[in-house]
């Protein structure tokens, strides 16, 4: 079993309460989690039943759903789990503790998807593109690659995802280049028909131009965003692409 590592205490409260986090860090989830005795998946199914008997559906709730569903926990086993401990630690528990497994299993099928999409392509997906989530229609990962001498990040888009019509200002130099590396997308500049992309195609946009680039709708699709160095640079992000423009896209 690969070993597991936790910083989320240092990263919360490694400043504030240096204990504290050393314990998590280090005790809890350094040595205990690490522990052989018993397997993982079962350490995982414990935990949940451990935290719904507390009455703690919070996010670290959530965090163990979404660990249990890594371990191989299933949807079926999951209800099972969930139900047999509702009898136990009280009804009301069990319908909180519902609420949160049936979004964390909701699109097992989808989540075959995204991992045979990660394993098509060299580079990871990363996580969920939070910071940005409000420039895309559709759900977007972020994985930053250099962020040194030029700025490299892999962005997966999920079926259907695009991000708004934008434009990379800069005073000289600046814009972007799009190198594809899985999946199937569309890049299209304003005023000019789409164009559809594949692994393998490469997409200069120059500063001042107003574009957007996504996935098709039935296909993952990633491609590497390279920041071209430049002066005064700035990011402008506009309208979504309207529905019925990307609809009527094959």
């Amino acid at each position: 079993m690969k070993k597991i590592t936790q910083d989320a205490g240092r990263k919360a409260l490694g400043e504030f309460a240096p204990d504290f986090a050393h314990y998590n860090d280090d005790i809890l989830f350094g040595e205990n989690w690490n522990n052989t005795d018993i397997d993982h998946k079962t350490r995982c199914i414990v935990t949940v039943v451990a935290l719904m008997s507390s009455g703690i559906t919070d996010s670290s709730l959530q965090y163990h759903l979404e660990n249990a569903k890594k371990a191989g926990v299933t949807k079926k086993e999951i209800a099972a789990i969930v139900t047999h401990a509702g009898f136990y630690v009280g009804w009301p528990k069990a319908w909180a503790v519902f609420h949160m497994a049936k979004e964390v299993w909701a699109e097992e099928g989808a989540d075959d998807a995204k991992a045979a999409h990660e394993n098509a392509m060299v580079f990871p997906i990363g996580a969920p593109n939070d910071g940005f989530k409000q420039y895309f229609s559709g759900r977007s990962y972020l994985a930053p690659l250099s962020k040194e001498q030029v700025g490299i990040f892999n962005v997966t888009f999920e079926p259907g995802c695009r991000n708004n019509w934008h434009v990379h200002h800069a005073t000289k130099g600046g814009g972007q280049i799009l190198v594809c590396v899985a999946g199937r997308g569309w890049y299209q500049e304003w005023g000019k028909e789409a164009i559809a992309l594949k692994p393998g195609d490469v997409v200069n946009i120059p500063a001042g131009v107003k574009h957007w680039h996504g996935a098709a709708k039935d296909s993952w699709f990633s491609h590497l965003a390279v920041e071209v160095p430049g002066e005064g640079g700035s990011n402008e992000w506009l309208e979504p692409v309207a529905s019925e423009a990307y609809n009527k896209l094959p």
